[in-house]
């Protein structure tokens, strides 16, 4: 082999050992960036979990175990009690708040499902230059604060006679999750093209049965997105449920627990936390079985329109 040769070679080595050197050096530094995503999400993961750890563990807390200053809030110091929570089912009608909140959030979905659909379809496919405006305007209505309505609307709810009733919620809820469900819709609508309903017309459909059967399968996203965001709105909303309703049996988990768990200077604060706990678990599972489409729903929406 020539002199030629052998530089040739030794330079080919030297190539292929600094192209490993380099793939070693980026293997590394993926690892490491990844290392750190995950490493960043568990601890996020870890920050938002310590409050309803913390509500867990106080839950089946004793008293002197919780006002106890010295003692650790997160591990208990003194042996569990379920007293509280026995408490919470036995002395006060959570139940009842349950089934409240539930009824009136079912209701208000179904209700804001067939206001929002119509409109939000209307809206996507009205060939009008005022039809964006309008959106915009509809979703504006969504900003204006509860306290500057409740007056107003408690003026509807007794010409009604809808007063310390369950109906009542029902009835002022939607003037809340309308116009942003309707926000939503509009977005998810403009992204499904027109020439889907105009296809199924072709082949015999009416415009509603062209919208049953081919446009609202492919805004079934948005449709999640609004079930879930009315339902979650509804269940935490105070001011109209603490404005409309005073008698106790009518009241939702919102205005009940607060009212039958804290009676002047006296937190019942164990029974307080199980109730946060026993109301937050099951929206959370339902929450994550359908937060891929909640999410696309609400991301759709929001760049569409």
């Amino acid at each position: 082999m020539t002199g030629a040769g052998l530089v040739t070679n030794g330079a080919q080595r030297q190539t292929a050992r600094e192209m490993a050197r380099l793939r070693r050096r980026y293997a590394l530094r993926h690892v490491a960036a990844r290392c750190g995503v995950y490493g960043a999400a568990v601890l996020a993961a870890l920050v938002c979990a310590l409050p309803f750890l913390w509500s867990l563990v106080s839950a089946f807390k004793q008293n002197r175990d919780l006002y106890n200053p010295d003692n650790d809030p997160f591990t208990f110091n003194e042996p569990a009690t379920p007293d509280h929570v026995t408490y919470l089912f036995t002395d006060t009608p959570f139940l009842r708040f349950v089934g409240n909140t539930l009824l009136v959030g079912a209701l208000v979905v179904v209700l804001t499902l067939v206001l929002a659909l119509p409109a939000a379809y209307s809206l996507a496919r009205l060939n009008r230059p005022w039809g964006t405006p309008m959106g915009i305007a509809i979703f504006l209505v969504y900003l204006v604060p509860p306290s500057l309505l409740f007056l107003s609307l408690t003026r509807v709810v007794v010409a009604l006679g809808l007063e310390d009733t369950l109906w009542s919620m029902v009835v002022v809820y939607p003037t809340i999750t309308v116009p942003v469900s309707v926000w939503l819709l509009i977005g998810f609508l403009k992204a499904v093209p027109k020439d889907v309903e105009e296809q199924a017309m072709v082949d015999g459909y009416s415009r509603l049965g062209a919208f049953l059967r081919t446009v609202l399968p492919l805004v079934f996203p948005g449709i999640v997105a609004v079930v879930v965001f009315s339902f979650t709105l509804t269940a935490s909303e105070f001011v109209y449920a603490l404005a409309f309703v005073s008698a106790s049996p009518k009241m939702v988990v919102s205005t009940g627990v607060p009212t039958q768990l804290i009676r002047g200077d006296v937190f019942f604060w164990q029974s307080l936390q199980a109730a946060t706990v026993i109301m937050a678990v099951p929206i959370a599972f339902v929450f994550n079985l359908f937060l891929d489409r909640f999410v696309t729903g609400f991301t759709m929406g929001a760049v569409k329109t």
